[in-house]
């Protein structure tokens, strides 16, 4: 299969659930605010996919199955930020009403939603090539606001769920990524000054 027929399933694939979103809402098979915690899900969910193979790889070398997944993460973090935007649109349609957003704004919960999807903003508005190439090192400067909005995303589920747990489920395989990745560093780190 070539790349873009690769690339193109992927993106099927990433579209299907907010396709069966879409479908029953337009179907009214579901309230707004049934969606609501999926897409926010989802949004997470992709959001540490597209994290995790960068501290991998560095800990387990670039082996085939690393390359693929990093070859990939830019995808995986614009579909994070259209399911931010989804769960954001769900969100409207469930207030119906501007003045009742205004209202719920001073809720913790709701504010850092709002925060955490303007965070995820930038990086996803300079996720192409082009971008890439025009920024330069500045790009990852930009791409790396969605660590704060994960953490600040993961927050907002917090706040609203009052449940620990989930939250710290969906960060975990992160934070032990992050562990390998230092614990790898070190190692290297360790290894040269022992052959100077």
């Amino acid at each position: 299969m070539n790349r873009y027929a690769a690339k193109g399933l992927l993106w099927i694939l990433l579209s299907i659930p907010a396709s069966m979103m879409i479908w029953q809402l337009s179907k009214a098979d579901v309230l707004a605010m049934d969606l609501l915690h999926p897409s926010g899900e989802m949004s997470i969910r992709l959001m540490i996919l597209a994290m995790l193979p960068g501290p991998l790889s560095d800990f387990f070398g670039r082996n085939r199955f690393f390359r693929g997944w990093l070859a990939i993460r830019r995808n995986l973090g614009v579909a994070a930020f259209g399911y931010a935007l989804l769960h954001l649109v769900i969100y409207i349609i469930d207030m119906n009403s501007l003045a009742a957003m205004l209202d719920e704004f001073v809720i913790a919960g709701i504010w850092t939603g709002w925060l955490a999807f303007a965070l995820v903003v930038p990086p996803a508005a300079i996720s192409f090539n082009y971008a890439m190439r025009k920024l330069g090192q500045n790009w990852k400067k930009v791409q790396r606001l969605v660590y704060l909005a994960l953490i600040i995303g993961l927050l907002h589920w917090y706040l609203l769920d009052w449940a620990w747990q989930p939250a710290l489920v969906h960060l975990a395989p992160l934070i032990v990524a992050w562990i390998l990745r230092t614990m790898g560093r070190r190692r290297r780190h360790r290894t040269q000054r022992s052959m100077t």
